[in-house]
C-alpha cells in the first residue's frame, strides 16, 4: 500500500528511545512475513480475528502465539496475571511500532477495554487471579451488557434486575447494542440490585458466563449488512456473588472506571487507525488518477495530526506523572467521531457516483469504504453521544453552569 510520510515521533528520552528500539527489533524478528498478504490491513484487526482473511489466518494465529509468549497482549496489565507491567507510554510506543511494521495489534475487545480495567481497579486479589488471565489468553471472550432500550447514554436508568439469593445473584432483564456478543463466552452486566436506592446507587456490575439456558442472543443487523450487535435477554441467569466487581450496589463507580478507559485509555495510539485510512484513500485516488483531490486529503492529514498531538500531550502528562484533565476523554471522543463521519463522507464523494457502475475490480476496492461510511454514522452516538460529550466538556472543563442563564427576563 502506498504510504504517506508522517512526522517522526519526538524523542521521549534515552530510556524510552531504547525501549522503542527493543520493541522494533522484536517485531522485526517475530512478525511472520505471511502477514504481507493483508492488503486491506487494519492495525486493530486483532479485535475480531474472524475478520482476518483465510489466507492469512495461520500466520495471524502464529503471530498471536508469539505475542502471548512475549507477554505483549494486554502488556500494561500486571505481570503476576500475565501482563508485562508496561506503563501507558510504553504501551503506546509498542502500538506505534506495530503500526510502522504493519503488524496487527492483537487485542481482547471489551475484555481488554472494559472488563480488565474494572477488575484491576475494583476487584479483589482473588477476582484478579480468576478473571484477568482468561482475558489475556483469549479463553474468556467478553461482550458489553450495559445499554438497554431505555438506558443508552443515561446508563443509570437501567432496569435489568440482579436478585441476591444466598451466595448467588440472578439476572433478569434486557440489554441492547451488545458489542461482539455472537462470539462471547461471558458478558459484563450492569444491573439494579437495590430498587429503593437513588438512581445512581443500588447498581452492581456482574461478570456472567453466557449459558443459553438463561441467556438469549438475538442478532441486530446493521446498515453495512453485518450483525456485530445483539439484543440480549436474561431469564434469571445465575452468577456467584464472587462475580460481582466492586461489591454490591457499587456498580456506578465501577462502570465509570470502565467507560473512562474505553473512551480515553487508547488516546495515545487512536490516531494510528485513521492514518491507515488516509494512506489507503491516497492510494485509491492515485489509482483512479484523481490528482486534484489533494485538498481533502490535506484536511484529513491535518485532523489526524491534531489527534496525534492530543495523544502526545497525554503521553507527556503520563511521562511526568501528571493526571489528565477530567474531561479530556470527552474532548477526544467528540473530535475523532465527528472527524471520522466527515472523512468517510468526503471519501465517498471522492470515489464518485460512477462507482456503482464501475468495473468489478473497482467495486471490490470501494466496498470497504461504503461499509466504513455506514458504520461512521453511529460513531457520534455510541460510547456517549456528542451531546453528552459537550455537556461534560462544558461542565468539567469550562466550568459552565448547569442551570439556564437568565438575562433581562429572558432565558438563554
Amino acid at each position: 500500500m502506498a504510504r504517506i510520510d508522517w512526522p517522526d515521533t519526538p524523542s521521549l528520552g534515552a530510556e524510552l528511545d531504547e525501549f522503542r528500539l527493543r520493541m522494533r527489533t522484536w517485531i522485526a524478528e517475530n512478525r511472520p512475513p505471511e502477514l504481507d498478504v493483508l492488503r486491506d490491513w487494519n492495525p486493530y484487526m486483532g479485535e475480531r480475528p474472524t475478520e482476518v482473511p483465510e489466507v492469512a489466518r495461520p500466520a495471524f494465529e502464529e503471530w498471536t502465539r508469539r505475542l502471548r509468549a512475549a507477554r505483549l497482549i494486554c502488556a500494561e496489565w500486571p505481570s503476576e496475571y500475565g501482563g508485562s507491567d508496561f506503563t501507558p507510554i510504553q504501551a503506546a510506543i509498542l502500538a506505534e511500532e506495530m503500526e510502522a511494521a504493519r503488524a496487527p495489534v492483537v487485542t481482547r475487545g471489551p475484555g481488554e477495554l472494559l472488563v480488565g480495567p474494572a477488575v484491576l481497579a475494583h476487584g479483589t486479589p482473588e477476582q484478579k487471579q480468576r478473571f484477568i488471565p482468561g482475558i489475556i489468553s483469549g479463553q474468556d471472550r467478553y461482550c458489553q451488557g450495559l445499554s438497554e432500550p431505555d438506558a443508552g447514554s443515561d446508563l443509570a436508568a437501567v432496569r435489568t434486575r440482579g436478585e441476591v439469593e444466598g451466595d448467588q445473584i440472578f439476572i433478569t432483564g434486557q440489554k441492547v447494542w451488545t458489542s461482539e456478543a455472537a462470539d462471547a463466552t461471558h458478558i459484563i452486566v450492569l444491573c439494579r440490585t437495590d430498587p429503593s436506592a437513588p438512581k445512581h446507587r443500588g447498581l452492581s456490575v456482574v461478570l456472567v458466563e453466557i449459558d443459553p439456558r438463561y441467556v438469549t442472543m438475538r442478532p441486530l443487523r446493521q446498515m453495512p449488512g453485518g450483525a456485530e450487535f445483539c439484543e440480549v435477554f436474561f431469564e434469571r441467569a445465575p452468577a456467584p456473588l464472587s462475580s460481582v466487581i466492586g461489591g454490591l450496589n457499587n456498580g456506578w463507580r465501577v462502570v465509570l472506571t470502565a467507560l473512562s478507559y474505553e473512551r480515553g485509555g487508547a488516546a495515545t495510539v487512536h490516531h494510528l487507525r485513521f492514518r491507515q485510512e488516509v494512506a489507503a484513500l491516497a492510494e485509491l485516488i492515485r489509482w483512479r488518477g484523481r490528482a486534484a483531490d489533494r485538498r481533502q486529503l490535506a484536511w484529513a492529514y491535518a485532523q489526524v495530526e491534531l489527534m496525534r498531538y492530543q495523544g502526545l500531550r497525554l503521553m507527556n502528562s503520563l511521562h511526568e506523572g501528571l493526571p489528565p484533565d477530567n474531561g479530556s476523554p470527552s474532548v477526544r471522543k467528540l473530535f475523532w467521531s465527528e472527524y471520522h463521519q466527515r472523512f468517510c463522507a468526503e471519501a465517498l464523494a471522492l470515489l464518485g457516483a460512477d462507482a456503482a457502475a464501475a468495473p468489478s475490480e473497482f467495486r471490490e476496492r470501494i466496498r470497504g469504504w461504503r461499509e466504513l461510511y455506514l458504520w461512521s454514522r453511529a460513531e457520534t452516538i455510541y460510547a456517549g453521544t456528542s451531546q453528552i460529550q459537550r455537556n461534560i466538556i462544558g461542565e468539567q472543563i469550562l466550568g459552565l453552569p448547569r442551570e439556564p442563564i437568565v438575562r433581562g427576563g429572558e432565558q438563554s
